[in-house]
């Protein structure tokens, strides 16, 4: 048999797997479609959608140059040769941004006419037209007015780009321009400030007639002029992409950096606020042309630097199959188990969480798959939806990836990455655990089992198929933890990795792997005669350059790392000489096959058979996804940007940390809870990255100041960011599974909630204890800024018994068992139903058995208030009350396991 039609490939071109692949399109068609109506993106056709996608490419390119070569970037063209590009920092941070502002005003339309301005004009025409009638002059003025608005910014159906948009993207290209061609002026400008800029009318000649004799206008500088422009477009964008509220907080941000100084310093409290007088020129400067603060701040420095080639990484490993993959490994794994198909669920959207931080593609898209499977083995659809948003809620808490927030904590911490996976490992264990809990706990309730066994995929040979998918990761953490390489290059060289593993398993199949191993072999083979005595590559040395002669040996640790870029080759190569082969094991998403076949009907070409041009539309489909998921993501670490800047250039941070401790009274527990409800409240309705910065920026220090670990707060801050998106009334990524489930959302969004109650209180445990986030007090930390004092644990610390079994073990314990306490509370069922008296004792129990640091700390505070004081230490307490709520625990659990035998 030929090589297109290879005999050992189980998805060879019969009918069946074409129906399936139809299939499996139209489902990913319908997912996307809910994503989109969801975030309101359009759905663009034609050449606009053409247009949108080649910008998102180039996104996505620029971001892999820069990922490879840093912020010098060289390249190599036919007839030009070799160019060399210089960018400075604050000009990467500029395209980046600018990139996504484009892709915002082609993505997300300005208006859809059901806003509160849009009714408003709508009604105010239609009462003019009714009372004077559409004869009258008047009324014919007022609906050509309105006939041109709605021409200008109207896009109901998220279908066509509107003038307006093509305004914007083009003003969003000239601030961009601006910092590439006239740097050195920007520069000067941070000495003497933006007014000593050029004029507008001395960049544009052509317009001094015109505004040459105005008083203000005609010498506004013309940095000034963008920099106000940049900041207008980046909140149109926030609104568009994040919602009105998001924008009005950073607008209010802005209004009181220059007119915050009106605040008398002798109010009472409010009198904190009180910041000194700023000109907009000053304001303009540090929130526009600034690296540290504002608009291109550390957070787009850190989504620059980490968070887009993180992203992209998610994009190429989903778009590889990689993520249907994971969820036939959950079912696989425990689809027979009582309740299986929702704890399928939860490792499904856990493993999701490693491809994709976002709580609601998350959510969509592994309940697309689960929450039917759900609904069919016995759970309520609201449950259904909980279960599926409570776990993909998760995934911006789980490493190895994480969410975006994640790299911002690198940052803003200054902590490697290595050692922020250590951190949030285990509560996030924990909370997958807790749900887990819940479910099985629920289908002891509900009397659910598992899914046939006839239906579900056989383990070994699932992992036979796909047992590739894994490398990828495990490339990731062996970077990370064992290389300890910086976040950027371990993305990238896993990246690369990942591409080379699917083009290799891509032109793999019997009648293939000979020439693919001959190929590998001869350009290794040539690769490393030419480094051993050309001492270059086999390019530079036709290109005509040379250099040393290489040993043997140092040749070969030159090769071997390059081994990725050999096995692309050789796997282009292999399917230039077998092109129609078939992949014996590789299923791209069917979102790359739905893309071949659009392009192989409309070229009426057979294109699609060609193996080679499916590989390429996987790396052009990922490169556009990646771009596609990351503009939310940019404008949102853009915008929230502006507040910390406010927050630096008016000297408010310390005014602030010191207006929250007052106001907390000294305790700790207050403070905490007042953060725990900013988060969620703040977070509604908005991505997690914004959340984070924002209160970091406002509450990490107070938190510092009552001797809670640094990582703690912000590791603490973000949890409760992320419960947010599960939090009624607007509980975006519940509302989403309700969708799916066709449930009740406000129901679905409450039953969520209830199934992440433990990331509520996990959080309270790890601030208090610090040891279940494996953070240990250093030997000098008296000596030390209060930032410093706490490192995470090292190896040597676990042998220290006196330390690891009352500081780790015990409250990590403690915490388990303190989830199945909260899971019986929360479920009503251990192994039969329980009373409303013994639900109160297993809340009791959980509360205590995971934080009697909390409880004990509350008893202080009111003491103190009460000027009494208590000999016993704390962590003599602590022991106490956890022995306390463990014998509760157990006296309940085997009261209920009698009842369940009688």
């Amino acid at each position: 048999m030929s090589a297109d039609t290879p005999s050992d490939n189980p998805r060879s071109s019969t009918e069946t797997d074409n129906d399936n692949v139809i299939q499996s399109a139209s489902d990913t068609e319908d997912t996307t479609e809910l994503i989109d109506e969801i975030e309101r993106r359009r759905s663009l056709t034609g050449i606009a959608a053409v247009i949108t996608a080649a910008i998102g490419v180039l996104f996505s390119i620029f971001q892999l140059l820069l990922a490879a070569q840093s912020f010098t970037i060289t390249l190599w063209a036919p007839i030009v040769g070799t160019v060399n590009i210089s960018l400075q920092l604050l000009q990467a941070n500029a395209i980046h941004v600018t990139f996504a502002l484009v892709l915002t005003f082609l993505l997300f339309p300005a208006t859809m006419g059901e806003g509160f301005i849009s009714q408003t004009f709508s009604r105010a025409h239609t009462t003019v037209v009714e009372t004077l009638g559409e004869s009258n002059p008047l009324s014919k003025v007022i609906t050509h007015l309105a006939t041109v608005l709605r021409w200008a910014f109207l896009d109901p159906n998220r279908r066509r780009i509107t003038p307006f948009d093509v305004i914007s993207i083009i003003a969003a290209i000239l601030t961009t321009t601006y910092f590439i061609t006239d740097f050195e002026e920007i520069q000067r400008m941070r000495v003497f400030g933006l007014e000593s800029g050029r004029p507008v009318v001395e960049i544009y000649p052509i317009l001094d007639p015109v505004l040459g004799g105005l008083p203000i206008i005609g010498d506004i500088s013309y940095a000034l002029l963008l920099g106000v422009i940049g900041i207008l477009l980046v909140l149109e964008a926030t609104r568009r992409t994040l919602g009105l509220p998001l924008m009005l907080i950073v607008a209010t941000f802005i209004i009181y950096a220059r007119w915050g100084y009106l605040i008398s310093t002798t109010t009472p409290l409010l009198g904190l606020l009180a910041i000194p007088e700023l000109t907009w020129p000053d304001i303009i400067q540090n929130l526009w042309y600034n690296t540290e603060n504002g608009v291109f701040g550390i957070p787009v420095t850190v989504s620059v630097s980490f968070i887009y080639i993180f992203i992209l990484f998610g994009a190429f490993l989903e778009m590889s199959g990689a993520g249907q993959w994971f969820i036939d490994l959950a079912y696989a794994l425990t689809g027979r188990r009582k309740g299986g198909p929702a704890k399928a669920s939860i490792l499904a959207s856990g493993f999701m969480g490693t491809i994709s931080g976002s709580s609601i593609a998350n959510t969509v898209t592994t309940g697309a798959f689960t929450i039917p499977l759900m609904k069919q083995s016995g759970y309520s659809a609201e449950f259904s939806g909980a279960v599926e948003s409570s776990s993909s809620s998760g995934g911006q808490i789980l490493p190895p990836v994480m969410g975006a927030a994640a790299f911002l904590m690198v940052q803003y911490t200054a902590t490697p990455f290595a050692d922020i996976i250590i951190l949030a490992t285990i509560p996030a264990v924990v909370f997958f655990f807790g749900v887990w809990v819940m479910v099985h706990l629920k289908a002891v309730e509900e009397g659910i089992g598992g899914v046939d066994a006839a239906e579900l995929i056989s383990l070994r040979e699932h992992l036979l198929d796909g047992w590739y998918y894994i490398i990828p990761i495990a490339l990731l953490l062996f970077y990370l933890i064992i290389e300890r390489l910086s976040v950027s290059r371990s993305a990238w060289f896993t990246l690369v990795s990942l591409v080379a593993l699917i083009t290799l398993v891509g032109a793999y199949n019997k009648d293939t792997r000979g020439v693919l191993t001959l190929s590998l072999a001869a350009i290794i083979g040539v690769e490393l005669l030419s480094h051993s005595f050309a001492g270059v590559s086999v390019v530079e040395f036709i290109s005509g350059t040379r250099a040393n002669a290489m040993p043997a040996s140092v040749a070969i640790d030159t090769v071997l790392p390059r081994i990725g870029w050999y096995i692309i080759a050789a796997s282009i190569l292999t399917l230039l000489y077998k092109p129609k082969a078939v992949s014996a094991h590789l299923e791209l998403n069917p979102s790359v096959l739905n893309t071949v076949e659009d392009v192989s009907s409309r070229t009426n070409a057979n294109i699609g058979d060609y193996q080679l041009f499916r590989l390429g539309a996987f790396i052009f489909e990922s490169m556009e996804d990646g771009a596609r998921t990351a503009v939310p993501v940019v404008i949102a670490v853009a915008a929230a940007g502006i507040i910390p800047g406010v927050i630096s250039v008016s000297g408010l941070g310390p005014n602030l940390t010191s207006l929250l401790l007052v106001l907390s009274g000294g305790s700790v527990v207050i403070m905490l809870v007042v953060t725990a409800f900013a988060s969620i409240l703040l977070g509604m309705g908005m991505p997690t990255t914004v959340t984070y910065i924002i209160l970091i920026s406002m509450l990490a220090s107070p938190l510092v100041e009552f001797g809670i670990p640094l990582l703690a707060a912000h590791l603490f801050i973000l949890y409760f960011g992320v419960i947010a998106d599960i939090t009624p009334p607007v509980a975006v990524a519940a509302y989403a599974a309700s969708g799916v489930a066709k449930s009740d959302p406000f129901e679905t969004g409450v039953k969520a909630f209830s199934l992440s109650l433990n990331k509520a209180i996990v959080p309270f445990a790890f601030v208090l204890a610090p040891g279940i986030v494996l953070l240990r007090k250093k030997s000098n930390a008296a000596e030390l800024p209060l930032r410093e004092r706490y490192r995470v644990i090292e190896f040597a610390d676990l042998l220290d018994l006196s330390y690891a079994i009352p500081e780790i073990a015990i409250p990590i314990i403690g915490v388990f068992i303190g989830v199945v306490a909260l899971g019986v509370t929360v479920i009503g069922t251990l192994y039969t139903e329980v009373s409303t008296i013994e639900r109160i004792g297993f809340a009791t129990s959980s509360l205590i058995l995971m934080s009697p640091q909390l409880l004990w700390t509350l008893i202080i505070d009111i003491l103190t208030l009460l000027g009494t004081s208590l000999m016993m230490t704390g962590s003599v307490i602590e022991l106490i009350l956890r022995g306390i709520g463990l014998a509760l625990f157990v006296i309940l659990a085997t009261r209920n396991r009698k009842d369940a035998a009688i």
